[in-house]
């Protein structure tokens, strides 16, 4: 890797981890921070809702940097800065703002945060894929993937002990610390003059007729709905099969979390070795092999290992989805096309989320897992469509 080319590998993984750190705090701690302030559950539903419009919009924010090389300095440096500096901005403010007083103030202020993270998130890939050739877009994407578990598993380690010991403001300017930990990296890079065959293209778009980014967008639907629909059943599974204690809970989500980051880690490895199809077939078969050894697990004994497993499954997964992804990218719309490839993804989550919540209330944990693993199958069909030689 030269670092006169390309940014480091480092710089991509922090990128990720700052992301991290934050999203952990928004799924995890925020709803208890809410109520610790008087709200309610519908608070934080409404909160999490409008938090989540920037994720959707961000294929502009991606159009943007594709087309819009801001102040001469880069299409995507001056855009990640900004990001960056706005979300710390943001952090170091929230806990001035009493959500119970001024609800819709710090709604507001989550608002900008999470538009700001958009922003650095899609420039980010962006500049990944303006940077890293082919033959290493596994390796990149295992980077950010376990950078981004990273940081999900130390906020939900560190964050949480802050909030009971020291204070929310803490826990506010801590993530705001995090959030520059990559900004002097950030400020090394020098992106180069875009070539021709590189500049925004309206045309670019007809890419998503092709079938075989259409099967794409279908393999990772299908992909992010297993993952998500079945991720978010293992702490309740485990408290309500085996009754474990809330600070339990917390460590089965550590040690689930370590798994991604290893995952992470050795996806780019795996693709190398056995080539995207038959990595993708692996990481498949080990995500279904996991998710009914969960389904089957007797006691929490047999669980931590189970749980970590299906963390590596996940991360493994992930990565090479996201991976692929970057293949399939024309690098004349490379952060737009990228933005709608995660946006399906995003789509998945959501509707895998509700759908493994309905099943678990009519069918039990179990057979909800029996069923999302079954899901895979759809996948199979649609490999040798995503495999076929790109013209």
């Amino acid at each position: 890797m030269s670092n006169q080319k390309r940014p480091s590998y480092l710089m991509f993984a922090l990128l990720y981890f700052a992301q991290g750190t934050v999203l952990s705090y928004f799924t995890a701690l925020n709803a208890i921070y809410f109520l610790s302030k008087g709200l309610t559950m519908g608070d934080v539903g409404i909160f999490a809702s409008i938090a989540l419009i920037p994720f959707v919009i961000k294929i502009f924010l991606g159009m943007l940097s594709d087309k819009v090389n801001l102040l001469g300095l880069g299409h995507r440096k001056p855009y990640i800065l900004i990001g960056l500096v706005i979300q710390a901005l943001c952090l170091v403010a929230a806990p001035f703002i009493d959500p119970a007083g001024a609800y819709w103030g710090f709604v507001a202020v989550a608002f900008v945060l999470q538009m700001a993270m958009a922003l650095y998130d899609t420039c980010t890939d962006g500049l990944a894929l303006d940077t890293i050739p082919e033959e290493e877009q596994g390796t990149i994407q295992g980077y950010m993937v376990a950078g981004r578990a990273l940081g999900v598993v130390i906020t939900a380690s560190i964050v949480g002990l802050l909030a009971e010991h020291v204070s929310w403001l803490a826990v506010f300017w801590l993530l705001a610390v995090f959030t520059l930990l990559p900004l002097p990296m950030v400020l090394r890079i020098r992106e180069a003059e875009r070539p021709i065959e590189r500049k925004f293209d309206w045309g670019a778009f007809r890419a998503f007729k092709r079938t075989p980014v259409l099967a794409l967008a279908g393999l990772g639907f299908v992909i992010f709905f297993v993952i998500a629909s079945s991720n978010q059943m293992v702490n309740p599974f485990l408290e309500t099969e085996f009754g474990i204690a809330l600070s339990t809970a917390g460590l089965v989500s550590t040690v689930w979390g370590s798994g991604v980051v290893l995952g992470g880690a050795t996806g780019g490895a795996l693709t190398k070795r056995l080539g995207n199809r038959n990595a993708m077939l692996a990481a498949m078969a080990v995500n279904v092999v996991a998710i009914l050894a969960l389904a089957l697990t007797p006691n929490t004994l047999l669980a931590w290992p189970i749980v970590a497993i299906f963390g590596l499954a996940y991360g493994v997964y992930q990565t090479l989805y996201l991976a692929l992804s970057m293949n399939y990218t024309d690098p004349r719309i490379a952060a737009s096309m990228f933005a709608i490839l995660m946006a399906v993804t995003n789509v998945a989550q959501g509707v895998g989320m509700a759908v493994g919540g309905s099943l678990t209330d009519a069918l039990g944990f179990r057979w909800t897992f029996v069923i999302i693993a079954a899901v895979n199958v759809f996948a199979l069909p649609l490999l040798p469509i995503v495999f076929q030689r790109k013209a």
